[in-house]
């Protein structure tokens, strides 16, 4: 990123709480990052850790009630997005900001063809006619690779392949050239092909387009190979963050550590075990007023249960949340 260029989206202490007859969930908790013009930043996390809410909570895309978000701040072209009016926020969702959802199946309104479901962003942001809104979503379809486009503009979600549906997901969230792009889980239900497919395919546009990307996955494979920075997620807070190889070369958070020792290795034993993560994810029934990860770190202490940990610095645009020094083996001093 460019030495003092200013983040195309910027997120300060954002919280979201959602009220349950059970009571409150603490799902995201003071979550702050930003993104620039041009970058990738991958987002990830076991299930449940927050990535999609925290990604839904700034486009106001959560029902309200139960999901409340209670505090922070969302600066997309010098607004608040948690303080604009709902018009302002329909305006740049889809428009500024574009959303591909995780499965494209159910994100798809399978009463309504492909081309009418790519035209409507076209209309309703960019106010073109109908004949200019068909033209821009056949080449958007061209953009994606969907062969003969002018055709299968005309054609339903159920007559697409999984791979293709994803594809027109992609299209849609392109069609308005948004300056951020949120790709939650875009490649999680597709064979491995396809997924290979996707992931050039948002590579490549990434080059023409110069978009922001946010790319939520599990597949930390995935995030070596397209990502410039990696936020890693637990509890619904950021516990480490930083640039992919620094990270992935000097892991200082005892749980990146141990997702990246889940990764299958193809050297070694063959009948070799696979690692797990011991333990379940945190029920956040209160805010966070200890570390959520101590009960499964091989190296929590009293602090740990006391105090929870703010990032702090550890190098050149990587920081971490976490009273433990990996490079000592022993407690962080500071």
């Amino acid at each position: 990123m460019p030495d003092g260029a200013k983040p195309v989206l910027d997120v300060k202490g954002l919280r979201t709480v959602f009220r349950t007859r059970a009571g409150e969930v603490h799902a995201v908790n003071e979550v702050t990052f930003d993104i620039h013009a041009g970058e990738l930043v991958g987002v990830v996390g076991e299930s449940g850790s927050g990535k999609s809410v925290t990604m839904m909570s700034l486009l106001g895309l959560l029902p309200s009630p139960p999901a409340d978000v209670q505090s922070g701040s969302v600066l997309f072209d010098g607004q608040d997005l948690l303080k604009c009016p709902a018009e302002h926020l329909r305006d740049v969702r889809g428009g500024g900001i574009g959303f591909i959802f995780q499965d494209p199946m159910t994100s798809l309104n399978p009463v309504f063809t492909v081309g009418y479901q790519i035209m409507e962003p076209l209309r309703r942001h960019k106010g073109m006619d109908k004949a200019r809104a068909r033209q821009r979503a056949k080449e958007l379809l061209d953009l994606v690779g969907i062969p003969d486009a002018g055709n299968r503009l005309r054609d339903y979600p159920h007559q697409f392949s999984g791979g293709m549906r994803q594809r027109v997901m992609i299209a849609i969230a392109l069609a308005c050239d948004p300056k951020v792009l949120i790709a939650d889980e875009p490649t999680t239900a597709l064979d491995v092909t396809i997924q290979a497919q996707i992931i050039e395919l948002v590579r490549d546009l990434r080059r023409k387009l110069g978009m922001a990307i946010v790319w939520i996955t599990h597949d930390l494979g995935v995030i070596a190979g397209i990502a410039d920075r990696i936020l890693v997620m637990y509890g619904g807070q950021i516990v480490e963050q930083g640039p992919v190889a620094h990270v992935f070369a000097r892991p200082q958070h005892p749980y990146t550590r141990a997702l990246l020792k889940t990764v299958p290795s193809i050297r070694g034993a063959r009948a070799a075990k696979l690692n797990v993560i011991e333990g379940q994810p945190p029920i956040l029934t209160a805010p966070p007023d200890a570390c959520a990860f101590r009960a499964r770190c091989p190296h929590a202490f009293d602090r740990c249960a006391r105090e929870n940990p703010v990032r702090i610095p550890v190098g050149e645009g990587h920081d971490v949340a976490c009273f433990w020094n990996p490079e000592t083996g022993g407690p962080r001093h500071g």
